[in-house]
């Protein structure tokens, strides 16, 4: 629900002239997270693919790793001054009735939505994740991976009228685009193509690639190995802690994938190079 893009009044000044027009933005409201009625968290987010962004983050939060683990999704009523919905509030059911753990209800209410906070989190982030990633089998070859990006940018239709917004894409091995999410978050475009994932049945995500138009921090490669992913590709660099992480995982890690070019930061041996 609700709408991606917004209009507003903006001053234009080119050369020495100036001039007033509308522009198109990309919208950003927030979007509280409830588990069985009770607050999880609030995160910044385009409106769109929302509940998709919700399974992501359960995914992300080790919560939930099929789709018969998340019962239902459903807007809750959080009114605007007119007392109009505004679609502002997502309410999960789990399997059993479950709750969040507290501690993660704690840490989130006090962080900026990552699902991170402090160095015991990153530590058990090694721990956490469910599925052997150093044995997936997937093996691409270069023009693969160049291919990547064009294909990314060309799906990108929010981006077009508005220059504002992340993109994530989910690739299969052969360079296929299976879905595409923009978010003005990083994460959050992660999550709804997670999400979208789950509630596809689609889980763990052997044999795919994941692309996404910025930078890929420690984060990002947390969401792509609670998802399966053996390969995760970045337009732009890497954080060292998501190096860090990636090379302990066996996850492949690409960095400055753009130009035919790449930086593989680890598990190099997915790329398959002709001598």
């Amino acid at each position: 629900m609700g709408r991606t893009t917004t209009r507003r009044r903006v001053v234009r000044l080119q050369d020495l002239k100036s001039s007033v027009r509308p522009d198109t933005l990309a919208a950003e409201e927030p979007l509280e997270i409830r588990i069985g009625g009770e607050a999880l968290t609030v995160t910044m987010r385009t409106p769109g693919h929302d509940f998709d962004l919700v399974a992501g983050f359960l995914v992300s939060e080790g919560l939930v790793a099929g789709p018969d683990e998340l019962t239902a999704l459903r807007y809750c009523a959080g009114t605007d001054a007119d007392g109009l919905n505004t679609y502002n509030v997502i309410d999960a059911a789990l399997r059993g009735g479950g709750a969040a753990p507290v501690s993660l209800h704690r840490n989130l209410l006090t962080s900026s939505a990552c699902g991170i906070c402090g160095r015991e989190t990153i530590e058990s982030i090694r721990t956490r994740v469910p599925y052997d990633l150093a044995a997936d089998p997937l093996r691409i070859g270069p023009d693969t991976l160049y291919g990547l990006p064009d294909t990314l940018r060309a799906a990108q239709k929010v981006f077009d009228s508005t220059g504002g917004l992340h993109a994530a894409g989910l690739f299969s091995a052969t360079g296929e685009l299976l879905c595409l999410r923009e978010d003005v978050g990083r994460h959050n475009a992660v999550d709804k193509v997670v999400g979208w994932a789950l509630r596809e049945d689609r889980l763990p995500l052997r044999g795919h690639l994941l692309m996404v138009s910025g930078r890929a921090s420690f984060e990002l490669t947390q969401k792509a190995a609670m998802a399966g992913l053996p390969l995760l590709a970045a337009v732009s660099a890497p954080s060292s802690l998501a190096v860090d992480l990636a090379t302990d995982l066996g996850l492949t890690l690409v960095g400055f994938l753009r130009d035919r070019s790449a930086n593989v930061y680890s598990a190099a041996e997915r790329i398959t190079v002709a001598d």
